[in-house]
């Protein structure tokens, strides 16, 4: 990529970025399928973001009004 960048040849540039690209699509997709498999590897692990109960509140939560100022 470097040498393509050097020499201004912009056909060398867009085959070394599809080059790039290509190798991230592999990348991203072995990625992808490790995630998947861990998660069906874990079937009674409940996944992130669903952790809340019945009613849509966390009962983790711990929320308090307070007073405050606003400094101009």
């Amino acid at each position: 990529m470097k040498k393509a960048h050097e020499s201004k040849d912009i056909d060398s540039i867009k085959t070394a970025l599809e080059g790039i690209n290509e190798a991230w699509k592999n990348a991203s997709e072995e990625l992808y399928k490790a995630q998947a498999e861990s998660a069906q590897s874990a079937p009674g692990a409940a996944p992130k973001g669903n952790a809340k109960s019945d009613n849509g509140k966390d009962s983790s939560d711990d929320v308090q009004d307070v007073d405050f100022e606003e400094v101009k």
